[in-house]
């Protein structure tokens, strides 16, 4: 069946290169940020939250959590809506969603509460996210053009996860921690206001309703499964763990025969038989991993083995910050130079070497390592994550954009849950098995009751499980520049 395109513009269409289109780019950064913000902004206020709301310890992970489980659960059915009802509407809805959210967190009474408006949030950022990627082909028609706007768009939500820290740290300095939550209000309201005005619409007029019961099929198979990799991460493999997967895993085993049967499905299979879009999302999947391990124990690294405060430790993170940004803006250049399946293998190996490089950090130096590794990796995602999505975009005609942009970004979150699982497991396996130590090495330092030998083997202890675990990814990176070297060459 032929799709047509249908475009309903309420503003002036944007010309290539034209002021409008740009502006519109301009706005549509404005989420991205607060999207990529808010996964890692909470990390710093949680001490000073815990003492005002006392949550119990499942509380604090349901806190933390939450937000990224409706994420990934909810990323390719708001994808699909908004190809349907619009993106400029889903986009406007999702922000004012995420603004309320945001108020009832930062007056958050009890623990109760916020958990509720972290749920809230998470459904207002899943549509923010595809949505204003999906947009971008329509204010971009020129291929050129649109790869450089969408190599912006990567910088700024990969910049904003390594901004949300700092920005953290700088609001609790002065504030209490619900300004974490407020810091959102008055960005939201600039979109709100300029956004219908900048912003074209775009809805496909051929497509039919949502399929629900495909709807009910993937979130009910996308959070178990998320939801169960995370409790092995922090809790270990135990019965609750392996029922709850297993029910997600067949879920959605039976919404994937589901889509072969649909015209319409809400998860088009055949985009995975085009060799570039699984090369990225092969890609997504295992730089995600890679990155989640390494930032969680670099993170940990740097205060309890080197002793340094949260927005200390943060300030070291900003080589690679700035590395993933200025490389996400040349990405496009490079796909064009050496062309995308090349580009990919360059970003993957470059990953590699810089996870490789973390081998040189000690307990009492290699400071240097980290700066230099973790610098070379971020090159590589930079460029790796802006082809993921300008490939994206460009495998689907412009109406489907949104359902394309939802699946590389659940491949996003996927890949940040299992690396915290998978490859974290494997650093507190190591860590637990080099003494009788606590679960964690934080823990551990503080029931050693001044008993330095037992800290200095934790830490030793700690930082051969991040070797190996970094390591692992950094395997994992190698053995998807193989993939992607070997995949059938495929015109653009």
């Amino acid at each position: 069946m032929t799709e047509v395109q249908a475009v309903r513009p309420v503003a002036a269409p944007s010309q290539p290169g034209s002021r409008r289109a740009w502006m519109g780019l301009a706005v549509l950064l404005l989420p991205v940020l607060l999207v990529s913000m808010d996964i890692s902004v909470l990390f710093l206020a949680m001490p000073t939250l815990t003492l005002d709301l006392d949550p119990s310890a499942t509380q604090q992970l349901w806190i933390l959590d939450i937000y990224g489980f409706l994420i990934a659960g909810l990323l390719i059915t708001m994808g699909n809506l908004g190809d349907r009802i619009g993106r400029r509407n889903i986009l406007l809805v999702g922000a004012s969603v995420f603004g309320v959210a945001s108020i009832i967190a930062a007056f958050a009474p009890s623990a109760g509460v916020l958990i509720a408006a972290r749920a809230l949030m998470g459904v207002g950022g899943a549509t923010l996210l595809p949505s204003s990627l999906a947009l971008i082909s329509s204010l971009f028609p020129n291929a050129r053009e649109r790869a450089a706007a969408i190599g912006v768009w990567t910088a700024f939500f990969a910049g904003g996860s390594a901004v949300g820290p700092i920005l953290g740290g700088l609001l609790l300095h002065h504030f209490w921690w619900g300004s974490v939550f407020l810091i959102n209000i008055p960005v939201l309201l600039v979109l709100l206001a300029f956004g219908p005005f900048v912003l074209p619409e775009h809805r496909s007029s051929v497509l039919g309703p949502l399929d629900i019961p495909s709807v009910v099929l993937s979130i009910g198979g996308i959070l178990p499964v998320v939801y169960a990799i995370k409790h092995v991460a922090a809790e270990g493999l135990d019965v609750e763990a392996l029922a709850i997967g297993l029910v997600g895993a067949a879920l959605l085993t039976i919404f994937v025969r589901r889509q072969r049967q649909l015209a319409e499905p809400l998860l088009d299979l055949r985009l995975f038989r085009r060799a570039q879009f699984s090369v990225a999302i092969g890609a997504s999947l295992t730089g995600m991993m890679s990155l989640a391990a390494m930032s969680y124990l670099t993170s940990i690294y740097l205060q309890s083995v080197t002793g340094r405060d949260p927005l200390a430790a943060a300030l070291f993170g900003i080589p690679m910050a700035v590395a993933v940004f200025v490389f996400s803006m040349g990405g496009a250049r490079v796909a064009r130079r050496f062309g995308v399946r090349s580009s990919f293998v360059l970003a993957l190996l470059a990953s590699a070497v810089g996870n490789l490089l973390l081998l040189g950090v000690g307990v009492d130096g290699g400071l240097a390592w980290y700066l230099v590794g973790s610098t070379i990796a971020g090159i590589g995602y930079g460029l790796a994550f802006t082809m993921v999505s300008e490939v994206a975009v460009s495998s689907v005609p412009p109406e489907r954009a949104g359902s394309a942009v939802g699946i590389s970004e659940t491949s996003f979150e996927l890949g940040n849950a299992l690396g915290l699982a998978l490859l974290g497991s494997v650093a507190a396996l190591v860590f637990r098995s080099g003494g009788e130590y606590s679960d964690t090495l934080g823990e551990t330092i503080q029931r050693s009751a001044g008993d330095n030998a037992l800290i200095d083997s934790a830490r030793e202890s700690f930082v051969a499980g991040m070797h190996v675990a970094t390591s692992a990814g950094a395997v994992l990176l190698v053995v998807m520049a193989a993939v992607a070297y070997l995949a059938p060459r495929q015109s653009r």
